[in-house]
């Protein structure tokens, strides 16, 4: 199983959650920075995968409403294609 860990804490900004989220789980070159390219980048993980998010109400500090916009791409898209998405405040 491949596990790949996000903190809201390091996500200050949508650039820098953009780029936290990209290094961490290895996105390929071609990722947007969008909430559109988040979703296909997604659902190309393996079921098997999980993601945790944690630090989410930092998140929510530091991005407003938008972070709430990421967390249900996470949600959505792990719901349709399988993979385990934990999120912890």
């Amino acid at each position: 199983m491949k596990i790949f860990l996000l903190d809201g804490k390091d996500m200050t900004s949508r650039e820098s959650a953009y780029r936290n989220i990209e290094r961490n789980m290895e996105f390929p070159d071609w990722f947007g920075h969008n909430l559109d390219a988040l979703a296909d980048c997604l659902s190309e993980l393996e079921p098997d995968t999980a993601v945790i998010f944690v630090n989410t109400d930092a998140l929510k500090e530091n991005l407003g409403n938008y972070a709430n916009k990421v967390l249900a791409t996470f949600r959505d898209i792990s719901e349709e294609f399988g993979f385990r998405f934990i999120e912890k405040g």
